[in-house]
């Protein structure tokens, strides 16, 4: 399940669209140096330019205080400028994370982490979701994966991909168990998945001989190691799947696209194109 193609089309749709919308910020905020971070954003800025997306990168220092990182928040969220608004994470361990994602304009939250928006997902009325899971979602319907009654089997519970693209899963009406590092016997869950999401953060942690024979796996893991960079499914259970998103050049690219795509929400429901709740 190559990733680059479909994300190729989803940024040309993206740049058709800011034509039509006319002009559209992004802002991301970064707090320190972080090297992982700041070529992340880098990618992003590039993808945000070939599409015709007005780009604005703030850099903060790693010792703003907490007020003074909510204050630039405010004036990107008074910006009319500005239709999205990423907060680079993690932060600086003597911010507090939440208070920050929550002082984000919940229309302008194009990383689909405030309460609101987090809400609106549990609740099965999706808003902003976080582009990740949108982007595992977008790659198991370009493939033609068959969900509903199908069972799927998420491992990892993050905020960012785990526990999002298990409610939107269950709203594909799969039937949905959730793993992670405490899961006692794993290769029980993973063996009965028709679909396999694996965002656990750990290299390879699912070996070929955890894949149910015909499943689909999306490997969304990138881990640098040694050999470079890794997944966090072996390589090998390509033998067993029926379809296996590769790392690098699987889910990677479509972040970035479903980023992008989710600016454009983001103005549309600005301009009121589209009802905000």
């Amino acid at each position: 399940m190559e990733g680059r193609p479909l994300a190729e089309r989803i940024r040309a749709q993206v740049g058709q669209d800011v034509r039509e919308l006319g002009s559209i910020g992004l802002a991301t905020v970064q707090v320190g140096e972080d090297e992982a971070s700041t070529i992340y954003l880098r990618l992003k800025h590039q993808a945000a330019s070939e599409v015709e997306i007005v780009s604005v990168d703030r850099k903060l220092p790693h010792a703003i205080s907490e007020d003074e990182l909510l204050a630039e928040v405010a004036a990107l969220n008074a910006d009319d400028a500005i239709d999205g608004i990423l907060v680079q994470l993690p932060l600086p361990d003597h911010l507090d994370e939440a208070r920050v994602i929550a002082a984000v304009d919940p229309v302008k939250d194009v990383d689909g982490f405030h309460p609101f928006n987090a809400g609106q997902l549990y609740l099965g009325r999706p808003t902003h979701v976080p582009a990740t899971p949108r982007g595992v979602m977008a790659l198991l319907a370009e493939y033609r994966i068959h969900l509903e009654g199908a069972r799927a089997v998420v491992v990892g519970r993050s905020t960012i991909v785990g526990k999002p693209v298990a409610h939107l899963l269950l709203q594909s009406n799969a039937t949905v168990s959730i793993c992670h590092s405490r899961t006692d016997d794993l290769e029980r869950y993973t063996l009965d998945a028709d679909v396999l999401v694996v965002a656990a953060g750990l290299p390879e942690v699912v070996t070929a001989d955890m894949v149910k024979s015909g499943a689909a796996v999306v490997d969304v893991g990138i881990n640098r190691t040694e050999n470079g960079i890794v997944g966090d499914v072996d390589p090998d259970a390509a033998t067993h799947a029926a379809f296996i998103t590769p790392v690098p050049g699987g889910v990677g690219p479509m972040t970035i696209a479903m980023l992008l795509q989710n600016t454009v929400r983001a103005a549309r429901y600005r301009r009121g194109l589209v009802s905000f709740p």
